[in-house]
């Protein structure tokens, strides 16, 4: 069965796989055309036309086929970490469906081939309302009738971007509305855009402006009307740094019509002709007469500022300067830098981030070979690199020898074990995180059997069935999540199946139909004999001259878990199985003889009894030898009198056929 997707995803621009969506043009279709999501404001999204058909994986059992047919693809990033919740709502009753990935630092068509980014989903098949909710019992909802269409909320980390995957099966027009509430993390950042700081470029002719935070690129008017010069002077163009991420930039390049003398200027914010100053993803904007201060001066030679790189396993090394640097002289090869440190670090390549609008970067970013995952100090030194040539500034100057460190947070890791131990009423299994690296918070989720949040818990399961387990750890600074599916044996749990009736000397025919881990069996059959195989054989009962009942008792049980559980069947004992229909009854009512039928007929087959009045007309028949007449006829006891019979049969044990006939005095 084919799931057809909706896909809420991060923005970036990466060009991989765009062939396998290179029908979808409208904004939304695809990861670099993708919308922002920032805070709890409903977004009303319309399927556009139909487009994509990628394989997206899915932490769910085979028989299903998930792929992204209709994508709209929208980012988030978590400010505080905690639940999300967020509801889909169909203007029709149609079935959407969801998952979530963390794609932190990750290219975002990864999802597609990397099941590890998984974090949650809903596939039920079921139309309606869905999302992540207090109404859901499990972060995992796999495709299937039946489902629930809300799943329980999963947790997500601060600092960490998420894609969010919505999916119309009915791969149809239709749209639906998106709400993210409910949960306890945010996805709003508190902190307000300002400018940060500016400088001259070296012929005076531009301003580099940096922000405190990135300013999404379409807020900057293209005319450089929403800033103006102390001085007055004339501001012609502005220009992003990059606009590569989904978050924007947060450099600037204005353009004036005369280079600056020497000085110190104001650069002030104003409302551009696009009708604001400049503002970041959650429509925050700078206020208008906002200001900041720089000085032209002669020009200053080129130094390195500083090495900036995430706390948690960096696997790049942001290297800031003073001044633009020629992006020209950066070698692609990264050799220009050594960095060394607790860890061996080999650099992989140089890149300048803001090279795409510009000819100059202030910031070079370094790709390591794989992160760095042991905490410390780093150091990054420059060096000549392949190319024989120093690193160049905007003016055409050497950058001076410098040496710079950062700092980097021993790694968290959420890899965990596991071993089972079955017990009678559930399955119970022991969960191991080995700690290290600081490690000092534990959240695991056993699936809908509830949480711990020790490091090393012990957590009882309901017996044959599958769970998803997920912990998150952190050591303070570093978070990191793992997920593994398990499933349960079987509660061990003892049932068998015997004849009900049963011929004395016949051997009685038993069916075992206990489950679970047994590897011990005690039977007793209450005339003295007992077993200890699965299926006992040979057992029978003498005749005793009477009918009698015996308790049937199976004790099934596990010697090492110490665990047992018991079952109970009752069989009755003909006291002969001579086939014979009584000369007269009584069907008074007082239990003794107050029906006719062929007596102990256990071994009869293809039987027929039927009874007649002295008319000559048929007022009983059976094919089962239980079933009996009570001297009715229509509900009327009949009157005191002779009735005829006819009984057929043939004997199971010798294969005779048997006919025979005869008369009943019903006596009343």
């Amino acid at each position: 069965m084919a799931k057809h997707c909706l896909i809420i995803f991060l923005l970036l621009a990466v060009a991989p796989l765009l062939q396998a969506q290179q029908n979808c043009t409208h904004p939304g279709q695809t990861p670099v055309s993708a919308i922002p999501v920032c805070g709890n404001d409903p977004f009303t999204m319309n399927t556009p036309t139909y487009c994509g058909n990628t394989l997206v994986p899915v932490s769910c059992p085979g028989g299903f086929t998930y792929t992204n047919i209709n994508p709209n693809y929208f980012r988030m990033s978590c400010y505080s970490s905690g639940t999300l919740g967020f509801t889909i709502v169909p203007d029709a009753n149609m079935n959407y469906d969801w998952q979530l990935f963390d794609i932190t630092n990750r290219n975002p068509f990864d999802i597609f081939t990397d099941a590890s980014l998984f974090v949650a989903c809903n596939w039920s098949s079921e139309p309606g309302e869905t999302g992540a909710t207090d109404l859901g019992t499990d972060t995992i909802v796999c495709g299937g009738g039946g489902l629930n269409t809300y799943s329980k909320m999963p947790q997500i980390i601060q600092g960490h971007t998420y894609l969010l995957m919505v999916c119309n099966q009915g791969g149809s027009g239709g749209s639906y509305q998106l709400t993210l509430t409910g949960g306890t993390a945010s996805i709003t950042d508190a902190i307000d855009p300002r400018m940060d700081y500016a400088r001259a470029s070296c012929d005076g002719t531009h301003i580099i402006l940096r922000t405190n935070k990135k300013i999404v690129c379409n807020t900057i008017a293209a005319d450089g009307s929403d800033f103006r010069l102390s001085n007055g002077a004339a501001v012609i163009g502005a220009i992003p740094g990059s606009c590569t991420s989904g978050l924007g930039t947060d450099s600037i390049i204005i353009t004036l019509a005369q280079p600056l003398a020497n000085g110190t200027y104001a650069l002030l914010l104003q409302n551009g002709t696009d009708g604001n100053t400049i503002g970041d993803i959650c429509n925050k904007f700078i206020l208008v007469n906002e200001s900041i201060s720089f000085t032209v001066t002669d020009v200053q030679q080129t130094v390195v500022q500083e090495a900036l790189a995430a706390n948690c396993s960096p696997d790049a090394v942001e290297v800031v300067f003073s001044n633009p640097i020629r992006c020209s002289s950066i070698a692609a090869d990264g050799s220009q830098f050594i960095v060394t440190g607790p860890q061996a670090v080999t650099i992989s390549g140089a890149t300048g981030l803001r090279c795409a609008n510009n000819t100059v970067s202030d910031i070079i970013s370094l790709q390591l070979a794989s992160p760095i995952t042991t905490a410390g100090t780093y150091q990054v030194t420059l060096s000549t690199g392949s190319n024989g040539s120093p690193l160049l500034d905007e003016c055409g100057l050497p950058i001076a020898p410098s040496i710079v460190s950062f700092t980097v947070a021993g790694a968290a890791s959420a890899s965990f074990t596991y071993a089972a131990n079955e017990s009678c009423n559930a399955t119970r299994f022991s969960f191991q995180h080995p700690g290290g690296n600081g490690v000092n918070s534990w959240n695991w989720t056993f699936g809908n059997a509830g949480t711990s949040n020790q490091q090393n818990p012990v957590q009882n399961f309901p017996g044959g069935g599958q769970y998803t387990i997920q912990l998150i750890v952190s050591n303070g600074v570093c978070s990191d999540t793992a997920t593994q599916n398990i499933t349960t044996g079987e509660v061990l749990q003892a049932a068998f199946e015997v004849q009900k009736i049963i011929c004395p000397g016949d051997t009685l025919k038993i069916s075992n139909n206990s489950s679970g881990n047994i590897d011990q069996w005690q039977w007793q059959f209450g005339n003295g004999q007992f077993s200890t195989l699965a299926v006992p054989t040979a057992i029978q009962f003498v005749a005793t001259g009477s009918e009698t009942l015996y308790t049937i008792t199976l004790i099934a049980g596990n010697a090492q878990q110490n665990c047992r559980d018991t079952a109970k069947q009752t069989v009755r004992v003909l006291s002969n199985c001579f086939i014979a229909v009584p000369s007269a009854f009584t069907p008074n009512g007082d239990g003794l003889n107050d029906y006719l039928f062929p007596l102990n007929a256990l071994n009869a087959d293809n039987l027929q009894f039927s009874v007649y009045n002295r008319m000559g007309q048929l007022v009983f028949h059976t094919k089962d030898w239980t079933k009996k007449w009570d001297g009715r006829i229509n509900g009327i006891l009949q009157d005191t009198g002779v009735y005829a019979w006819l009984l057929s049969y043939t004997h199971n044990g010798t294969g005779e056929k048997v006919l025979q006939k005869g008369t009943t005095l019903l006596i009343r």
